[in-house]
């Protein structure tokens, strides 16, 4: 117990005979962690967006004419046992046509002179998470071309293809990021630990003369760069919390963007905690590499 009572003091003393230097590397570790978040708030929000997107994919199987009500549940009953099929939802021919005089009123008459039913009918097949990728959308069309009644098979490949090379790019991105700022946040850190181990190296050469162990001297400096990462990451949270909600204020007042607010989200409770918990250890991993080394050069 005497010994936890000398380690928060030397500890609080530290801090407080360097509170200018610990002052710096707090708000300089806040910026730092504060970019890296920016750059992920984005990295979430495009990467939530381009699910949904991919949620919304959807394949076309288009039935030959006239196909009989038997053949039609065929095609329904295979879409339906197919591991990446969601959902299927029958569009007639009348449907068809009333979709279409619906979504292209101006172009209505080019289906004049066609008959009663111009249009095949259809499947709408919606995908199921995890299979929206080109590979698995063409191996699922292969199999669905060749079911008896279904006249041809219609995705958007290239579209499937950008989305998910977008989101490839993100993930890349936000890790080569990531890197970079964690090394200069751990940069930081461990030159305030080591202005901080300066200030006191004659009592540390002291305690090292009296037999006092590498670890007892390293554990005040080791919490001093925890504390620094936890209260830098916690300014970093509310620096991007008031940032995010400054933005959506002014995104919600020019209504160039009507309806994009609506998808917009700041981080959810874990992943802000998270950011907290990632100041704690990379304070604790670079103070404790910093005084180690230093110990070891006087050693």
């Amino acid at each position: 117990m005497r010994r936890i009572l000398y380690l928060v003091r030397e500890t609080i003393a530290n801090i407080w005979a360097n509170r200018m230097s610990v002052a710096i590397g707090v708000v300089t570790t806040a910026f730092t962690i504060a970019c890296f978040g920016v750059f992920f708030l984005l990295y979430w929000n495009l990467k939530n967006l381009a699910g949904s997107l991919q949620d919304e994919i959807q394949v076309m199987v288009y039935l030959e004419p006239d196909t009989s009500k038997v053949m039609v549940s065929g095609v329904r009953r295979h879409l339906e046992g197919e591991h990446a099929v969601a959902s299927v939802a029958f569009i007639s021919e009348q449907e068809a046509v009333k979709d279409f005089h619906q979504q292209f009123p101006e172009e209505s008459s080019l289906l004049d002179g066609m008959g009663d039913t111009p249009l095949p009918a259809s499947f709408v097949v919606t995908l199921a998470p995890g299979f929206q990728s080109s590979e698995l959308v063409e191996g699922l069309a292969e199999r669905v071309r060749g079911v008896p009644g279904v006249e041809f098979v219609r995705y958007s490949r290239d579209w499937i293809d950008t989305l998910g090379l977008f989101v490839s790019y993100l993930e890349i991105g936000a890790l080569v990021i990531g890197l970079i700022l964690a090394v200069a946040t751990v940069t930081i850190i461990a030159n305030t630990i080591r202005l901080s181990f300066y200030a006191r190296k004659k009592e540390i050469e002291i305690l090292r003369l009296i037999g006092a162990t590498g670890s007892f001297i390293a554990v005040p400096y080791v919490v001093e760069g925890a504390f620094l990462g936890v209260v830098g990451g916690g300014l970093s949270l509310a620096l991007l919390k008031g940032g995010f909600e400054v933005f959506r204020f002014e995104l919600d007042a020019s209504g160039w963007f009507q309806g994009l607010d609506s998808v917009i989200a700041f981080f959810p409770l874990q992943i802000s905690i998270l950011l907290v918990v990632t100041g704690f250890l990379l304070g604790s991993a670079s103070s404790l590499l910093s005084v180690y080394s230093l110990l070891r050069s006087r050693a």
